[in-house]
């Protein structure tokens, strides 16, 4: 039997009581940005380190999705299930379609190129919401190394239908994994600091109101320990599941913590897939985990909606 502790036992239903964590893949040097293709029932991950993204099916186990994938790091799906990738390599977001063709999006904000795109998240109006941190144009070792062409750090959106590229917020300072509220109305961040400044940086979850094209109000949910928050989830009922230093934290939109899913290595990131998106599948260090819940996901429904 895993390792799930639970804090608060009214959510203790959330695991089955037969709850089996299975390793699906260990072969990655830094596996992230799991999503999961409803069209296809696969997962794409990448390993952003060994230049490859991976695709996992339950009939098939584990093949490789493209290598090299330009550093790619995070995922998601447009609501036609066509998947669209940040690539460190070229600071940029990429958009493979139906057909498998890549095409390029977006790599500049006013005229200056992006750090290195690093995760992102899909409206249900196909509008493209991702951060850029600079972790990719540090060294060789996930993209190349460069200086910045922009002063900070910040949260843009990007829409397909005008081909424009908008700065949602500059209010934040490393922002990494982000995720919508199932009603759109709340953008939740990963902001980490902590990964420059040790003693004083920052490794919260933050919240923004969604104004338009605008994010706006920032609050603090909840301080991450231990680690950092870099890529996360949410459910139907807006409890997130956020990676931390050696596990899954299970976390209210009030910043409480009411589960952890001990897993032993660092994770980076997670989503909610599967048929009925009740799958929970984890990106840590080198692995692929997939563990099934009692609640079901809502990220992909626009994918069946729009057909």
């Amino acid at each position: 039997m895993m390792n799930i502790e639970i804090y608060d036992a009214g959510f203790q239903t959330l695991f089955p009581d037969n709850a089996v964590l299975e390793e699906l893949f260990d072969q990655a040097i830094w596996a992230e940005g799991p999503v999961w293709l409803p069209k296809e029932n696969a997962v794409i991950f990448s390993d952003v380190k060994g230049n490859c993204m991976y695709k996992w099916k339950a009939n098939q186990g584990i093949t490789i999705f493209r290598s090299p994938s330009d550093f790619a790091n995070g995922n998601a799906v447009l609501p036609d299930g066509s998947l669209v990738t940040c690539q460190h390599g070229s600071r940029s977001i990429s958009h493979t379609d139906l057909n498998g063709t890549i095409n390029t999006l977006t790599t500049t904000f006013d005229g200056k190129r992006l750090n290195s795109p690093n995760d992102l998240v899909v409206k249900s109006d196909g509008s493209i919401w991702f951060t850029d941190p600079p972790y990719g144009i540090l060294s060789n070792h996930e993209g190349y190394q460069a200086p910045s062409e922009i002063v900070g750090c910040y949260i843009y959106c990007y829409y397909p239908e005008d081909n424009k590229t908008y700065l949602a917020t500059f209010n934040t300072m490393r922002p990494n994994g982000l995720f919508f509220s199932p009603d759109e109305k709340t953008l939740y961040v990963a902001d980490m600091s902590s990964v420059e400044f040790s003693q004083q940086g920052l490794h919260h979850l933050v919240a923004f109101d969604v104004v338009g094209h605008q994010l706006q109000n920032r609050r603090t949910i909840c301080e991450i320990t231990p680690g950092i928050p870099d890529g996360f989830c949410l459910d139907k009922n807006e409890l997130i599941y956020c990676s931390c230093e050696d596990g899954v934290l299970v976390i209210t939109p009030q910043g409480k913590y009411i589960a952890k899913i001990h897993i032993g290595k660092t994770v980076s990131n997670c989503t909610l897939g599967g048929v009925h998106q009740n799958e929970l599948y984890i990106t840590a260090t080198n692995s692929l985990y997939r563990l099934t819940l009692n609640t079901h996901g809502f990220q992909y429904d626009y994918c069946f909606s729009k057909n």
